[in-house]
């Protein structure tokens, strides 16, 4: 059986590597956990910055496996988000960052009108199609237990005392204030906020 490829999608801003501990350490994570694999590769050392990429923020998309597949390098652009859908999806599993991403495209399909998703998961908020989330109330931001995939900005954003974990189900999310969606290319101050009631 042929080993499954997972990636790392991480921000370069003005030719600078965003955040490349947290995602050095889910990929060495991954790499033990799901191919046995237990020496530490140093991200630094592997990719190497292209001349063409500029200031302006771009994605660099490396895969693996025990070995690197392939690193792709593109512009970022923004997506405008105004509407989420709320999807439903008991038996997803994300928990590793792979690079087969049917299942979530599948939900992706479910959202009619919006712009977004909210996949809901035994009752429990999780994620988007690419973001983390956190709810605001009382003036404090909450991003849900349950997420499908950890991400890197929400581990900073965790370890900075930002955000704070906390239980959501579905039924809890009129109690918030707004929802902000953040990932590795979107940080916390760049992060849209959305008022909840345009989650539907």
């Amino acid at each position: 059986m042929s080993q499954p490829l997972c990636f790392e999608t991480i921000c370069v801003k003005n030719r600078l590597i965003q955040n490349i501990a947290y995602h050095q350490a889910r990929l060495n994570k991954t790499r033990a956990e799901l191919f046995g694999l237990h020496d530490k590769w140093e991200l630094s050392e592997i990719i190497s910055i292209p001349n063409f990429v500029d200031n302006e923020p771009h994605k660099c998309r490396l895969a693996y496996a025990d070995q690197i597949d392939n690193i792709k390098w593109e512009r970022y652009i923004p997506r405008t988000i105004r509407k989420i859908r709320k999807v439903y999806d008991d038996t997803i599993d994300y928990s590793y960052k792979y690079n087969d991403r049917t299942a979530l495209n599948s939900l992706y399909e479910q959202r009619e009108d919006a712009d977004e998703i909210l996949i809901i998961k035994n009752g429990k908020v999780s994620d988007t199609l690419y973001c983390n989330v956190a709810f605001l109330k009382d003036g404090r931001w909450y991003t849900p237990d349950t997420p499908l995939l950890p991400g890197t900005q929400r581990a900073f954003l965790l370890d900075s005392g930002i955000i704070e974990e906390a239980e959501i189900s579905e039924n809890d999310i009129q109690a918030f204030d707004q929802i902000r969606l953040f990932n590795a290319m979107v940080s916390w101050e760049n992060a849209a906020i959305l008022e909840v009631k345009v989650i539907q």
